[in-house]
């Protein structure tokens, strides 16, 4: 069975780019709607360019109402009858009653090697620590933040010099090519980890 895949976005899109991009031939998935809650977000006209269906749920049109937004996102997804949902640099925290619902069904990227560094500013978090090396997460999403199984994992050194944005930019081709990596095994099933430069998956 082709996994139907949502992306959520909230800017640029590129870790969708590359995840839209990987879903052709005898992959398991296919992607069938870009969500942003951005109308800005510069990820949606590369959907659109992608000839994959884009949505706005505006949060600012909820203000403080979490569970509306949320409401609204959930039939924008079960409207397009999406099986898994790929958060790619969404950057609004989702309640447990939503990651509940979505159990099982939605990864999410992140820029660090979980369970380090769980939250925003994680590179320049990895540099002030003195870590030798930096990476990214993709896991299973939960209701606690940034946690959740891990699926994957790509590792790269910290190299003297290094800035938050240099490390950044080393770091955005790793996350391009483990992101589609581990999708790819999750639609079919399969729980493996996915490691890119190292095997120990907590250090």
């Amino acid at each position: 069975m082709t996994r139907r895949v949502a992306i959520l976005i909230s800017g640029g899109g590129s870790n969708m780019e590359a995840l839209v991009n990987s879903m052709t031939g005898s992959h398991p998935a296919r992607p069938v709607l870009v969500v942003s809650n951005d109308p800005l977000a510069g990820g949606l006209a590369k959907a659109r360019k992608l000839g994959v269906g884009s949505f706005v749920v505006d949060h600012r049109a909820y203000g403080s109402d979490r569970i509306g937004f949320e409401m609204e996102l959930n039939r924008v997804l079960q409207t397009a009858k999406a099986d898994l949902v790929c958060l790619a640099g969404f950057m609004r925290i989702l309640t447990p009653a939503f990651t509940q619902r979505w159990a099982g069904r939605m990864l999410n990227i992140h820029p660090s090697l979980l369970p380090k560094y769980r939250g925003l500013h994680t590179h320049k978090r990895a540099i002030e620590a003195g870590d030798a090396e930096h990476g990214c997460t993709v896991h299973e999403v939960t209701a606690d933040l940034d946690d959740g199984p891990i699926l994957g994992q790509a590792r790269l050194p910290i190299l003297p010099g290094d800035t938050p944005d240099t490390l950044a930019k080393r770091l955005l081709p790793l996350e391009h090519e483990l992101y589609p990596a581990v999708l790819r095994r999750y639609a079919a099933d399969d729980r493996t980890p996915v490691l890119l430069g190292g095997s120990d998956l907590t250090s």
